[in-house]
């Protein structure tokens, strides 16, 4: 078990920074993301309980406690993502000595290459949950926070987009064009809505804290 969530952040990076090829992007995604996902968080603890938002604190909490669920799970999908990849990874040791073991390995790197988008792609699903969490945060939220909606929403964006990348670099090597195709779609349709909300909510909280004269 790798447990990446449970060590301590100058571990986590220092393994990160190492040739060990895990740690890598798609686990540093989805850590992004749970931080980036518990910024909104933040924002909601400082909204519950306030007289001044009673009106929003119902739909508030709720959001509270999805993100928290989503959170956590993208905390889980640090080592999940690691643990995909090493099939992928052991695939290109295979030998190639016959054209059975050429055959044998390319179909087995073309089988796990397909899994190992699987998780990049839960990433990236986490990911969006917790921007349409950050854009209510950002809006109904405590103003005192706002300034932490826009960071949450920064970072899931990285998260969002980094994750993106561990499916194009698995998608680039399929031989199956159409499965690749329908991979990429799926991330990129991701991309296209919830990279430019997550924009959005940024440049909107961003345009209210500089116009302040």
């Amino acid at each position: 078990m790798m447990n990446f969530p449970n060590k301590s952040c100058s571990e986590f990076v220092s393994e990160l920074a190492s040739a060990a090829p895990v740690p890598g992007g798609g686990g540093a995604s989805a850590l992004v993301g749970a931080i980036g996902t518990a910024l909104g968080g933040m924002v909601a603890s400082l909204t519950v309980g306030k007289k001044k938002y009673a009106d929003v604190q119902e739909e508030i909490i709720a959001l509270q406690n999805k993100c928290i669920t989503i959170q956590e799970e993208l905390l889980s999908l640090i080592d999940k993502d690691a643990e995909g990849f090493a099939p992928l990874a052991a695939a290109y040791g295979l030998p190639t000595e016959t054209q059975e073991q050429r055959d044998h390995k390319a179909a087995v790197l073309e089988e796990e290459g397909v899994k190992a988008c699987d998780i990049p792609l839960q990433i990236m699903g986490k990911c969006c949950e917790a921007i349409d969490a950050i854009e209510i945060f950002s809006e109904k939220g405590s103003r005192l926070a706002v300034s932490d909606a826009g960071v949450g929403a920064l970072f899931c964006k990285a998260a969002l987009e980094g994750a993106s990348l561990n499916v194009f670099i698995n998608t680039k090597a399929l031989k199956n064009r159409d499965k690749a195709r329908e991979l990429n779609k799926t991330a990129n349709d991701m991309l296209s809505a919830y990279s430019a909300k997550a924009q959005q909510i940024y440049e909107k909280v961003a345009g209210g804290l500089k116009n302040q004269e």
